[in-house]
């Protein structure tokens, strides 16, 4: 059986439900409103630019400027 990873930790996924809480209200679980990423309601559709992806063992400090 394969185990999942984490996406907020370095572990394997324990089902706390962390990564469905809401980033703006801690209190909710999130609903895909898009209010954290700036979207209002007016808009259609954000873009989110990519500069890199960072492997496991990498270290971000060498590849990103601002860590």
């Amino acid at each position: 059986m394969e185990t999942r990873r984490c996406v907020l930790y370095d572990r394997e996924c324990i089902e706390c439900g962390e990564c469905n809480v809401c980033d703006l209200d801690p209190s909710k679980i999130c609903d895909n409103c898009g209010k954290c990423i700036g979207l209002d309601g007016q808009t259609e559709y954000r873009a989110i630019k990519i500069d890199g992806i960072i492997e496991e063992g990498m270290d971000p400090s060498e590849y990103l400027d601002d860590l």
